[in-house]
């Protein structure tokens, strides 16, 4: 039977976003809340405070909502790596299955154990053992997000691996190549911020106390924690981006490119810090755009990525073009890679046919061309270089917008400590509101943060080897349309569900 695969790599596409999104709308919370209440639990085991009891089993609460939820929204995620990207799976499937079947043996039954202990074992185990479980379980879920954050890294930076023309599979050759830079950049960046986001969540739900003028006290102690855990998550958060971003520069041109909406590179490139984009149709390819109405920063783009206001940086028409980065790695034009590409598939095929027919030197001949060309391969399925260019307008203002509340959350945690620690509740009334409006934009930050990411990598699932197109499962785009909308139903109620549940407990408050 033939599918009309645009139409599946669409609709497959939007259902792993959605899910993608549903569910990282409850990960960063679990990450950043189960330390803040392992750290909460730890000045009560030294201090033996009521108060900071009360603190604990309060987030405890709201904890142990966004994790079950975070559960089931994870699992679906995961499987819909054999349902929907087969393909994918058995071309890369060796290697980015171990970080996942790590994260599953170790991270997730060290969360399903110690979770237990953490919800039901007060009373029943010791005050030691018991505050141990609550480290235990910011650890798993902690460690969780290393190994999945490993295995999006690799497929962002693909090294550590060989291809197996036999199986037509990739095959890893060092697990410490495949824990690479961009994997653990990837990590500290992306846990850094969920602590940002739980930060925001706790500053903004105290905010809420203050605003109803109940609970001052728990309000108080609560927002003085997790504005200074805030500030220093974002300190952090500021500086793995940063290094990140060097790291994307390197690896990642073309994302980088569309990060700035850069068409034209070259040296001592400035950092746009506002701008709009607009159609030009002089520009060679259509997924290109002119920058208008921009405040940039000269030469500030070039030293953020290279530590040189004047260093090289490529725009989409140098990529296109070919160019030699910094480090003096020469980059053919993008036409000579999908040729390149073209022959790498072409020698696949050569060699499947001669060792069938058992012709010993057709086949090493081919299996020499295809290991030649092979860090092209991917390109081969390219019909034009403009392909290359991911969707320039919702990278470049997804990256701004997550960058400008970045400042706005540092400047709510500098705001939000002086108004607790200083106790002033009758004046600054609007500091409890602005940390209540910046607990959705929170959420807003880190989705754009993953829109940068994934979107600025198009079309590539694992960059230069597989085209989203390859990795697509050949099933009909009406069987995906219909699971697309059962699951944005399904997590749409259970979305609606857990903030019903979470405004019930916040509305109990500390006391019950």
């Amino acid at each position: 039977m033939l599918y009309d695969l645009t139409s599946t790599v669409e609709w497959s596409r939007w259902q792993f976003a959605m899910t993608a999104i549903y569910h990282y709308m409850f990960v960063p919370l679990t990450l950043g809340l189960s330390l803040l209440v392992a750290v909460m639990e730890t000045i009560w085991y030294r201090t033996g405070k009521e108060s900071w009891l009360k603190a604990t089993k309060f987030w405890m609460k709201l904890f142990g909502v966004n994790f079950a939820i975070g559960v089931a929204t994870g699992l679906i995620l995961e499987f819909q790596f054999g349902t929907n990207w087969s393909t994918y799976s058995w071309f890369v499937g060796d290697i980015f299955g171990a970080p996942l079947a790590i994260e599953g043996i170790v991270a997730f039954f060290m969360e399903a154990t110690f979770v237990a202990v953490m919800f039901f074992g007060w009373r029943r185990v010791s005050r030691r053992f018991h505050l141990l479980s609550t480290w235990l379980v910011y650890v798993g879920t902690n460690i969780s997000a290393l190994w999945i954050l490993v295995a999006n890294g690799w497929m962002q930076d693909p090294t550590g691996m060989t291809f197996d023309p036999d199986s037509a599979r990739n095959v890893m050759t060092s697990f410490a190549d495949v824990l690479s830079a961009t994997a653990f950049n990837k990590f500290f960046h992306t846990v850094t911020s969920a602590y940002t986001l739980s930060a925001c969540f706790v500053v903004g739900v105290c905010g809420w106390f203050f605003a109803k003028k109940r609970d001052l006290e728990f309000a108080r102690k609560s927002i003085l924690l997790g504005s200074v855990f805030g500030l220093a998550s974002i300190a952090l958060t500021i500086f793995t981006g940063d290094s990140s971003s060097q790291h994307v520069a390197r690896v990642q041109p073309v994302k980088f490119a569309a990060m700035e909406g850069l068409n034209r590179g070259g040296n001592g490139v400035g950092l746009t810090v506002f701008g709009i984009l607009a159609d030009d149709p002089s520009l060679p390819y259509e997924g290109m755009k002119k920058t208008i109405a921009s405040a940039t920063i000269p030469g500030l783009l070039s030293w953020m990525s290279h530590g040189d206001a004047k260093a090289f940086i490529p725009g989409f028409q140098d990529i296109l073009e070919g160019y030699t980065s910094r480090e003096g790695r020469v980059y053919p034009p993008v036409q000579q890679r999908i040729e390149n590409g073209q022959r790498a598939m072409e020698a696949l095929k050569r060699y499947k046919e001669a060792k069938k027919a058992g012709m010993t030197l057709e086949k090493d001949q081919a299996l020499k061309e295809l290991e030649e060309n092979y860090a092209d391969f991917g390109y081969g399925s390219l019909s034009s270089p403009g392909d290359i260019i991911p969707n320039v307008p919702l990278v470049f203002y997804s990256f701004r917008i997550m960058v400008g509340l970045g400042f706005l959350f540092a400047l709510l945690f500098i705001l939000s400590w002086w108004y607790a620690w200083r106790r002033r509740f009758d004046r600054f009334k609007f500091v409890p509101y602005l940390a209540l409006v910046c607990i959705p934009l929170a959420y807003v930050a880190s989705q754009c943060g993953w829109i940068v990411a994934e979107v600025g990598r198009q079309p590539w699932v694992v960059q230069d080897l597989m085209t989203t197109r390859m990795a697509v499962t050949e099933v009909s785009a009406t069987w995906v349309q219909v699971t697309f909308w059962l699951f944005a139903a399904l997590f749409t109620v259970m979305l609606v569900a857990e903030l019903k549940i979470l405004c019930a407990q916040i509305r109990k408050g500390p006391g019950e």
